[in-house]
């Protein structure tokens, strides 16, 4: 499996730099997934593998949080947690019925859906935020979580920013609590497609295990790194990456 030196380093150094990201702003799936691919992974499994490997950095992130975790405005913890779940598991369910050739075709539209995601998030929940009276009712909060785990189970890029939009719908004003939600968030639907894609034979263990020292360093070096970089020059690069990756496979 790791017969070709350069491709494993590649695949390594995508996890170790993918991690930071996440952990700075968000995008490591930019990284990963091509890089899986390239190594010869079937693009489905890459997406899985890759998922599966940064999902440590999503468990992390949630503890770190953890003083400013609460339930949302609009609903309940337990029925925001039910919402992510259903959704993070039809989403993996989607992933895994989805053919390796059609979802190759989707990979330079998801990639160029997240980049646009990255570059024009700031404006979106800015103009969400003039607007703090309109807030979702209940239902609405929900079908919004459901919506926005289905594609965090799909396709995890793009995914802290929807989920920040869409709680600024719902309501919440105080960004340390916005950030405790969305990482909750982000974890329990990972973690549950994870289950779901191991359940089906989609996760490359092989791989995973060789990128998890890589995700590790990388989420403690991103957090490091991020209060270091300005967040503008950050956000723009991780919008580079993915146009650069979004024009690689539209080729």
């Amino acid at each position: 499996m790791f017969d070709a030196p350069l491709t494993t380093a590649l695949v390594v150094a995508a996890a170790f730099f993918g991690a930071a990201l996440n952990a700075a702003a968000g995008g490591g799936s930019f990284l990963t997934l091509p890089a899986l691919i390239y190594a010869g992974i079937p693009p489905v499994a890459a997406n899985a593998t890759g998922t599966t490997a940064l999902l440590p950095g999503y468990l992390a992130s949630t503890w770190g949080f953890r003083e400013d975790l609460g339930p949302p405005r609009a609903l309940g913890m337990t029925a925001l947690m039910l919402a992510c779940l259903v959704g993070g598991g039809v989403g993996a369910g989607l992933l895994i019925a989805t053919s390796n050739q059609a979802f190759r075709a989707l990979v330079p539209w998801l990639l160029l859906f997240a980049t646009a995601l990255f570059a024009f998030g700031p404006t979106l929940l800015r103009l969400i935020g003039r607007h703090p009276e309109q807030h979702a009712t209940r239902l609405q909060a929900l079908t919004g979580i459901f919506a926005v785990s289905v594609y965090g189970g799909y396709f995890n890029g793009g995914l802290g920013v929807l989920l920040l939009a869409l709680l600024t719908l719902i309501g919440e004003t105080h960004l340390n609590r916005m950030n405790a939600l969305k990482n909750a968030v982000s974890a329990v639907l990972t973690l549950f497609a994870v289950g779901i894609y191991a359940a089906a034979g989609t996760v490359r263990w092989g791989w995973v295990a060789l990128m998890l020292p890589a995700v590790l360093l990388g989420g403690y070096a991103g957090a490091r790194l991020a209060r270091r970089i300005p967040r503008d020059v950050m956000r723009w690069s991780i919008v580079a990456i993915g146009l650069v990756m979004s024009a690689l496979f539209f080729r």
